[in-house]
């Protein structure tokens, strides 16, 4: 399968996790499935890409944006950074839906936090900080 293929695959992967957080965000299982099952596999997927495929970065590396740029020119790679992104994101957002339960903040004000986070990572999380802050300290 190419990295494409499991592009796909890892964005349909976390689509469950993001499910469950904005409509079953007090069920259970939900933290267990979000925060540990979903981030847990991610992770595994991550490294074993980075594994096969760092020696291919043909002088990519974290030192320049132009250096990203080049890492970031392997399909390979690519899919590497952005499954970090979907791990990260998800767990920004299990931490904001199980803040929001500890808070007691209703979930119609906290959905759209969560959708921008699994959207746009730290735009979401600002607005849930925003959201947490007008609506009061914990009890």
């Amino acid at each position: 399968m190419s990295a494409a293929d499991y592009f796909r695959i890892a964005n349909m992967f976390v689509l469950p996790g993001w499910i469950l957080l904005i409509f079953a965000t007090r069920w259970r299982f939900t933290q267990t499935i979000a925060s540990r099952i979903i981030p847990i596999t991610l992770s595994v997927a991550y490294f074993c890409i980075l594994a096969l495929h760092w020696g291919e970065s043909k002088g990519g590396g974290f030192g320049t944006l132009s250096a990203v740029h080049q890492l970031f020119l392997n399909d390979w790679l690519l899919l590497g950074g952005w499954i970090h992104y979907l791990a990260f994101d998800l767990l920004v957002g299990c931490w904001e839906a199980n803040d929001m339960v500890e808070r007691k903040i209703t979930l119609w004000l906290v959905a759209p936090c969560l959708c921008l986070t699994f959207l746009f990572g730290p735009v979401g999380w600002m607005l849930y900080l925003l959201v947490a802050k007008i609506t009061g300290p914990k009890d």
